[in-house]
């Protein structure tokens, strides 16, 4: 419970109060959201280990561009960002803003009892591009309002569809005379034969046909025989057949089918045998140590083999392959992205300059701030080409996934943002 609660007319005052601040004029200045240099306090610790750093070269250039300098004050030796985060509410000493991640549910439980401010006026009145992203995101803007009506957090908003792929050695195939797989019998067959024909070329018989860092990516391929697991990117959750029924694939009979043959797999080592123990490093050590044949992962950290890869085995081709088809003949990739995220960050009601702060939470909308936001500092990262922003070969040759790149400079953190 929050020990202290503020009212709407508090909050008014504190808007009222900071009325004065201004945009400097000038293309060169169009992103800046104070006359003079502001600094705000931001709670901000995410995934257990990441704590905000006003010296990210992210946090920097957010700096540059509106004027705005974030002070991080969530411990960088802390290991439980949920514990942190309860602490920080306690307190009742509260930053400007609070950031993180699966914070939803508490951003408008606390939100609703006067820890967060209402951000609906703020957006209209100051956040131009957060505005007409909600006009053309109605189902957005709903997903994450409050049931009292007020919008308390801005959430990150993936894009796009799929988000994981199955990943297949296309190097394998070519050595073994064989075609992608289209059908589940022709990858039954395609597994079989990276179990028995020696793709690696070692004379062993030491490869592991099919492997995944996370059993549940294993039991997803009931799909593969017309069953369901989830309906969301997280595991084991229900899912709406035809808009309209709620369903959950555990207890449907295709389930039990796809279950029994993923079994027969296993046991004909198909399958890792330490697909339940193996853990996150399994890409790094079936891969690098050129066992692995197939996976299903996320695009982004999965595709980064290619590049780290590349010298230390030769011809070395990790691609993506569209789902084969079930036996009724359905191709289904159930894994995507979810349309909103619970991560992102609010405003408190000891923040100082609200304005301000939906300010440079609105140029992160903006273009240029997007690009900042997923890709780094331009120049750095990436680079723009042909229109679109292109990571530099330095990114993209990197012995760590660039999804961990990122994150090591500030960027595709749960903050709000598309």
């Amino acid at each position: 419970m929050i020990n202290k609660i503020i009212p709407s007319t508090a909050i008014a005052l504190a808007l009222a109060a900071t009325s004065g601040t201004s945009v400097a004029a000038g293309d060169d200045d169009k992103y800046k959201v104070t006359d003079k240099p502001l600094e705000l306090s931001i709670h901000m610790h995410f995934r257990n280990k990441y704590a905000w750093d006003e010296n990210w070269p992210v946090a920097k250039e957010y700096e540059k561009y509106t004027g705005v300098r974030l002070k991080g004050v969530a411990s960088k030796i802390g290991t439980n960002s949920q514990e942190l985060f309860n602490l920080m509410l306690v307190s009742g000493n509260l930053p400007d803003i609070v950031g993180g991640n699966s914070l939803k549910d508490s951003f408008i439980q606390y939100g609703m009892e006067g820890a967060f401010l209402p951000l609906n006026d703020l957006i209209d009145n100051y956040a131009p591009n957060i505005k007409a992203y909600f006009e053309e995101n109605p189902e957005i803007k709903k997903a994450i309002t409050a049931p009292d009506g007020n919008i308390y957090h801005l959430a990150y908003f993936p894009d796009g569809q799929a988000a994981r792929a199955y990943y297949v050695r296309q190097d394998w195939l070519d050595k073994l005379g064989l075609e992608q797989p289209e059908t589940v019998d022709e990858l039954y067959e395609v597994l079989k034969a990276f179990r028995d024909r020696d793709p690696n070329g070692n004379g062993k018989q030491d490869e592991v046909p099919a492997f995944f860092r996370h059993w549940e990516e294993m039991i997803r391929m009931v799909t593969l025989w017309d069953a369901r697991t989830t309906g969301t990117d997280s595991y084991h959750q229900f899912y709406i057949e035809d808009h309209s029924k709620v369903k959950h694939g555990y207890v449907d009979e295709t389930y039990r089918t796809g279950i029994r043959n993923l079994a027969k797999w296993y046991k004909e080592g198909l399958i890792d045998k330490e697909v339940f123990t193996r853990g996150s490093k399994a890409r790094e050590y079936l891969l690098g140590n050129n066992l692995g044949g197939m996976t299903h992962d996320w695009f982004a950290s999965t595709a980064g083999y290619n590049d780290s890869l590349k010298e230390t085995i030769p011809g070395f081709d990790w691609i993506p392959m569209a789902p084969p088809a079930s036996p009724s003949g359905v191709r289904m990739e159930e894994n995507g992205r979810t349309t909103v995220k619970p991560d992102g960050w609010a405003l408190t009601y000891s923040n100082k300059d609200p304005i301000a702060s939906i300010k440079y939470m609105d140029f992160i909308f903006t273009e240029k701030g997007r690009n900042i936001a997923n890709f780094g500092v331009e120049g750095v990262h990436w680079n723009m080409v042909d229109g679109k922003p292109t990571y530099t070969q330095e990114v993209l040759t990197d012995s760590q996934p660039v999804n961990s790149q990122m994150w090591s400079v500030g960027a595709q953190i749960p903050i709000g943002f598309r």
